[in-house]
């Protein structure tokens, strides 16, 4: 993992008021560029790529998180309150670069996609309602709610 890319995450963790909200914010932002790094069409190493992501998540934010952690984390209702808050869309967007905000609902849903097909389970609830009412938003061209985040 890239140390500019380390201190682009951890740029945005500090915006964080809290405790609390920086490492919400740390797990959103890494989960991000985790998530964009899967649009390759190069062979991924995962179980590479997963050590130095899981070592970067335990030196920052300490044991008992992974980036399995951090990706169940990101396809729960949790994430809604992070991706919908213009403090953290500013900041992100600011400082990852990387990662457009626009791409956010995409790689959103990509993980939960794949959390349906790990578990086996529908996926339903608020963030797949959120991201159903953002694609609706896009296909309109409403852009939808400011409130909204996106």
């Amino acid at each position: 993992m890239d140390t500019l890319i380390k201190d682009k995450i951890l740029a945005v963790t500090r915006q964080g008021r809290t405790r609390a909200e920086s490492t919400d914010w740390f797990r959103v932002a890494i989960g991000l560029y985790y998530l964009a790094g899967l649009m390759t069409t190069e062979t991924i190493d995962f179980k590479t790529v997963d050590r130095e992501y899981n070592r970067f998540i335990y030196h920052t934010i300490g044991a008992g998180h992974t980036i399995t952690s951090i990706l169940q984390f990101m396809s729960g209702r949790r994430v809604l309150p992070i991706v919908q808050s213009e403090r953290f869309m500013a900041a992100f967007a600011a400082s990852c670069t990387e990662v457009p905000p626009e791409s956010i609902p995409f790689l959103l849903e990509l993980n939960l996609g794949v959390a349906k097909n790990i578990s086996k389970l529908e996926v339903d609830g608020p963030l797949h309602d959120w991201l159903q009412a953002q694609k609706l938003a896009q296909k309109t061209g409403d852009g939808g709610d400011a409130a909204e985040g996106i």
